[in-house]
């Protein structure tokens, strides 16, 4: 049974969380590796250097959203594809822990699971924008 009172609240931990991860992960990858380290880092994977400006944006953009409940819940469907995508061109080929050479899947597989919780859950307590009702 789902508590109506506090469920509210837990969303909100959780959205608070993940803006804070987010934060941390668009930080390392502009202060800590650089921009141009990071592009260089996307071309390594074959991908193409724009990228990691996308991806910066992105995490910079959902972190906020999250953290001020922003149309929380279809921020946190809409970042999955970015983490989903760490898992497939990064973590995924280095096994299953995190603390392998460039890190496992098992963190952006949790990582991607939380932001599904938040998108079925909804949009939690302190929500600035509400997202729309999406038919379930």
């Amino acid at each position: 049974m789902i508590d109506l009172v506090t469920a509210p609240y837990a969303i909100l931990l959780l959205r608070l969380c993940l803006g804070a991860m987010f934060i941390a992960h668009a930080m390392l990858k502009w202060r800590v590796f650089t921009i141009p380290g990071t592009i260089a880092f996307f071309n390594s994977l074959g991908l193409p250097g724009w990228l990691a400006y996308a991806t910066i944006a992105a995490e910079l953009g959902g972190a906020a959203c999250l953290i001020l409940g922003i149309y929380p819940r279809c921020v946190a469907l809409l970042l999955i594809p970015l983490i989903v995508g760490t898992i497939v061109t990064v973590h995924g080929k280095k096994g299953w822990l995190f603390s392998n050479t460039d890190g496992g899947w098992e963190y952006p597989a949790f990582w991607a699971a939380v932001l599904l919780a938040v998108f079925l859950l909804g949009d939690g307590a302190a929500t600035l924008v509400a997202s729309p009702h999406l038919g379930f």
